[in-house]
């Protein structure tokens, strides 16, 4: 867009110190199913402030940076994770949220199927959701021994609205098959809805409306190396 001299004059003169400004940063919910229960990937901080405690991968956004840019980084520096699915969640932004200082985060969501999950680094646990549908609160990340991981700033907020985001737009956005394989059967894929909505669905039921979503297609496969009869595999419907 073409700007006049005017606007020139006025922005050479600019002084950005006039104005506080708050640091941004981006949050990432990194999402799997996998035995029956959603997963998520945290590491822990090695620095103040919330020394020891559990947290999502994450960090500053760059001054040129775009938001977008800042999350594939920093999936890519903290969970060796690139090129799957993001969206953006929201921005938690209370003036008190890190005593650092004034920090704005952007908290997005990513959804993985478990194989990629699987080879992330990280500390992986089980998120258990104390409330039922899709209005909630924090949420708690429990370790092989079913502890809680003491989460760092406000992270178990943003993995409890991840979870009501994602509860919210399993019915009528086709998400879920960014959290299974390329070929999945249809118990691979009541499973996930199970896993994320927290209670179990009607297997007849389920079948028939999948299938007659037009969200899914048979591969004319069926599955290999399994001690029973083997399942027929579909795969999500492209145009």
């Amino acid at each position: 867009m073409a700007r006049s001299s005017e606007e020139l004059d006025f922005l050479r003169t600019y002084d950005p110190g006039s104005f506080e400004r708050p640091s941004v940063a981006v949050d990432v919910v990194l999402l799997t199913v996998r035995d029956g229960a959603m997963w998520t990937l945290l590491y822990q901080r090695t620095e103040h402030p919330d020394r020891g405690r559990y947290a999502l991968p994450g960090g500053f956004v760059g001054i040129e940076e775009s938001l977008e840019d800042a999350v594939a980084r920093q999936l890519k520096a903290k969970a060796a994770v690139e090129g799957v699915f993001v969206e953006q969640l929201y921005t938690f932004g209370a003036p008190d949220r890190d005593p650092r200082m004034r920090i704005i985060a952007a908290a997005h969501y990513a959804l993985v199927p478990a194989a990629v999950f699987d080879g992330a680094t990280g500390l992986q646990g089980r998120v258990r959701v104390p409330w039922e549908g899709e209005v909630g609160g924090p949420v708690e990340v429990l370790d092989g021994d079913g502890d809680p991981y003491p989460l760092a700033f406000d992270h178990a907020d943003m993995l409890g609205l991840a979870v009501q985001r994602i509860r919210g737009k399993l019915s009528y956005v086709p998400i879920a098959f960014e959290l299974l394989p390329a070929s999945f059967t249809l118990l691979e894929a009541r499973r996930v809805y199970e896993a994320i909505w927290g209670r179990d669905l009607n297997k007849d039921s389920f079948r028939k409306t999948l299938l007659g979503s037009g969200l899914i297609e048979a591969t004319g496969e069926r599955q290999s190396g399994v001690g029973h009869r083997p399942a027929a595999l579909y795969r999500r419907w492209e145009a």
